[in-house]
C-alpha cells in the first residue's frame, strides 16, 4: 500500500521497483497488495516488477473496494467481485493469484454471497486460496462453512490489540494464518512523527484521531517506554513492535509496509530478534487500549 496509496503522494516507479526487488533479495516471500491501493496502480506495479519472479513468493491481493464516482466504495457483490478479480490478473500479470482477500465485507450482501462467489474462482484455477480482512469471529466462521478461509488480515500491533477478543483464536482454530496490518502503527513506532504538520495534504492519517495534534503529545509521552523496552531487547522501537506481533502465537504472520530500502532492511532484520517471556509480559501489561489516545478510524 505505501507505495501507490494513502501515505502521501505514490513514489516513482523506480523507487517502487527497487524497493520490491530488495525485498526479494531478502527473502521476502509474502506480497500483499490490493486493487484499491492507487485504484489498480500497485498491482500494476508488483505485475511489472515481480512477473519474472511469480514462483519464488506468494501472492496475494484483495477485492471488495471500488472506486465509484471517483470515490471508494465497499462493494461485495459476485459480479463486482468477478470483474475486480479479471482485471486483478491482468494488472499482475499471472494466471493465478496465490491468495485473494474480500477487502471489507459489504454488509448488505450476505458475507456468505461474496465467498461463494470466491470460492467459484478457486474451482475455476484462478485463486489458490480465499482470505479475509477486518471481520469478527462469527462473521469469519459463516465465511468458513462456506468455503475454507486461509487467511484473515486486521490491523494489530501494540496500539491495535482488538484480534486479541477473539479473532486471534479463531483464525487457530480453523487452521488460518493471522496477516497483522499496519504492525508498525503507521509509522508512529519509529518515533520520526511528532506532530501531524508533517503529513502531506494526501496523507489519509490526517483523518485519524490517533495523529491529531492532541492525540499525537498525549502517545508521545508513552514512548520513552518503547525505547527502554527496546534497548532491553538490543533492538530499534520498529523491530521491537514486529518482534511482539510475532511473538504473540506461531500462526501470526506480519506485512508492514515502506517505501525505503533503508526501513525494508530494518523491518527485515526484526525476525531474529527474541523477546524473554518477562519483558514479553512486561511490554504487554503496559500497553492496555487505555493507555492509548485516539481511535483506529473517524466516523
Amino acid at each position: 500500500m505505501n507505495l501507490s496509496h494513502a501515505y502521501g503522494d505514490p513514489i516513482t516507479e523506480e523507487q517502487g521497483r527497487a524497493v520490491l526487488l530488495k525485498a526479494l533479495d531478502l527473502g521476502i516471500t509474502h506480497f500483499d497488495t490490493a486493487a484499491l491501493y492507487g485504484f489498480g496502480a500497485n498491482e500494476e506495479l508488483v505485475g511489472k516488477v515481480l512477473a519474472p519472479y511469480r514462483r519464488e513468493f506468494t501472492l496475494a491481493s484483495k477485492c471488495g473496494v471500488t472506486k465509484e464516482d471517483g470515490k471508494r466504495k465497499i462493494n461485495g457483490r459476485p459480479e463486482m467481485i468477478r470483474s475486480t478479480c479479471e482485471a486483478a490478473l491482468q494488472r499482475l500479470k499471472t494466471d493465478v493469484i496465490d491468495l485473494y482477500y474480500l477487502h471489507r465485507w459489504d454488509k448488505s450482501i450476505p458475507i456468505e454471497d461474496s465467498v461463494g462467489a470466491l470460492a467459484d474462482l478457486v474451482r475455476q484455477g484462478k485463486l489458490r486460496t480465499i482470505g479475509l480482512s477486518e471481520v469478527s469471529s462469527n462473521t469469519l466462521l459463516k465465511a468458513h462453512a462456506v468455503h475454507p478461509i486461509a487467511a484473515v488480515q486486521t490491523e494489530y500491533s501494540l496500539w491495535t490489540r482488538s484480534p486479541e477478543i477473539s479473532v486471534l483464536q479463531t483464525c487457530a482454530q480453523i487452521g488460518a494464518t493471522f496477516v497483522a496490518f499496519s504492525p508498525l502503527m503507521r509509522g508512529f513506532s519509529s518515533g520520526q512523527i511528532q506532530s501531524p504538520n508533517q503529513f502531506v495534504p494526501s496523507d489519509f492519517r490526517l483523518s485519524m484521531p490517533r495523529f491529531s495534534s492532541e492525540n499525537i503529545s498525549t502517545n508521545l509521552q508513552w514512548f520513552p517506554q518503547l525505547q527502554a523496552f527496546a534497548q532491553q531487547a538490543g533492538c530499534t522501537t520498529n523491530q521491537l513492535a514486529l518482534a511482539w506481533v510475532l511473538a504473540q502465537a506461531p500462526h501470526v504472520v506480519v506485512i508492514p509496509g515502506t517505501r525505503s530500502v533503508q526501513h525494508l532492511q530494518e523491518n527485515v532484520q526484526a525476525d531474529s530478534v527474541q523477546l524473554p517471556p518477562e519483558l514479553l509480559a512486561q511490554i504487554n501489561a503496559f500497553f492496555t487500549p487505555s493507555r492509548i489516545a485516539g481511535e483506529r478510524y473517524n466516523a
